[in-house]
Formats: C-alpha cells, structure tokens, sequence
C-alpha cells in the first residue's frame, strides 16, 4: 500500500473494493504490475476502468493477479499453470532466468508479506477473453 511505484494498483484496489480482501490471512501471491506497467496499457484503458459502470470488468482484472497459495519466485517452473482468483488460468514461463506469467509480464522483484507473497511485475495481466 505504501509503494510509491504501486500508486495506480492500490488506486484500483481501491476502486475494486479488494484491499479488504487481499489482506485478510491468505495465503496469497500477488503479481503486482508497476505504474509503469500501467502506462503501457493503451490511453484512456485504466481511466475508463476506474469508473463505476466497469467496477465488475476491474475486479476481474484484478483478481487475474492473485493466487490462493504463498509462492515463492523458485518454486515458479517453465510450463506451469496457476489457477487465478478470478477462476482463470495464468502460464508461467522461465528463460535465462527471468520468470514472466503469460510471456507479457516478468518479475523484477519480490517481496514476503505476512500472508503471502507480492511478486513485482513490468506488465499488465489481461485474462483470456472469455469464449
């Protein structure tokens, strides 16, 4: 909450009605995209998902973010899948060292939280559209 490079994911956060919930006991992994990562979206995307009629479309977003296990970034391998909050899959892949989630966001860092852990990532994880 107090990350000055995280300012727009606890803007939506909030927007969502999910700080309660991501704080509760866990355990969590949250891939938390960087304000960067949100500038890299295209103009106008966050704007018009922090309005109230996309609150639902947000959450989802959002929730494609967290898994319900605490896991640290050496127990993420090439090829595995994660299932999401949001009930949706997410694939994780690791090469040169580097451990990316759908091959558009890598870890930069990351960080242990008394529920979980808080992976930084440099992307915005989109779920799948839905068929």
């Amino acid at each position: 909450m107090g990350s000055k490079d995280h300012t727009t994911l606890v803007a939506a956060l909030k927007q969502a009605e999910l700080v309660t919930s991501l704080a509760n006991a866990g355990p969590f992994t949250v891939f938390a995209p960087t304000n960067a990562a949100f500038d890299k979206l295209p103009a106008g995307t966050v704007d018009g998902l922090m309005k109230d009629d996309k609150k639902a479309d947000l959450q989802n977003i959002l929730q494609y973010h967290v898994t319900t296990s605490a896991l640290d970034v050496s127990y993420l391998t090439d090829g595995m899948s994660l299932g999401m909050v949001n009930g949706d899959n997410a694939t994780i892949s690791v090469k040169d060292g580097k451990v990316m989630i759908n091959g558009t966001a890598t870890i930069v860092a990351s960080v242990r939280a008394s529920n979980g852990w808080v992976h930084i990532i440099d992307g915005v994880l989109l779920p799948p559209a839905k068929k």
